[in-house]
């Protein structure tokens, strides 16, 4: 009879099938290869939310505000008696708050814009 202890063991899988599973993906952050639980794209949390933030740094900011208040720089409008005013929160007609439209500043045919309506996206007013 064999010695339990001395006898060659015989790996019941191969080592290597574990590395060359169909399914495997690699991991596009740590080169990780593992197995994706349905449509699973990173391997752990940490990778998939460090792509995302990737993605976020990408896109498009808006501009930066000029130096000084926020507000000086700031298109409001009024809802009750429909104009616009700049850097003023408070309507001087009806005496009512007025709502932020965004930043911008006044065009060279007098009227009050905003960046986003400059770049050709559609006014919030």
């Amino acid at each position: 009879m064999t010695d339990p202890v001395t006898s060659p063991r015989t790996p019941s899988r191969d080592d290597n099938e574990k590395t060359t599973h169909p399914r495997q993906r690699t991991c596009p952050i740590c080169a990780t290869r593992f197995t994706p639980i349905r449509r699973q794209l990173y391997d752990t949390n940490a990778c998939r939310q460090i792509a995302y933030r990737r993605r976020a740094a990408t896109t498009t900011q808006p501009p930066a505000v000029p130096a000084g208040r926020r507000r000086d720089s700031t298109i409001y409008h009024c809802t009750e008696c429909d104009p616009r005013y700049l850097g003023e929160q408070w309507c001087p007609d009806c005496n009512r708050p007025c709502r932020r439209l965004g930043t911008g500043g006044e065009c060279d045919c007098g009227e009050l814009l905003t960046i986003n309506e400059l770049l050709g996206g559609a006014p919030m007013a």
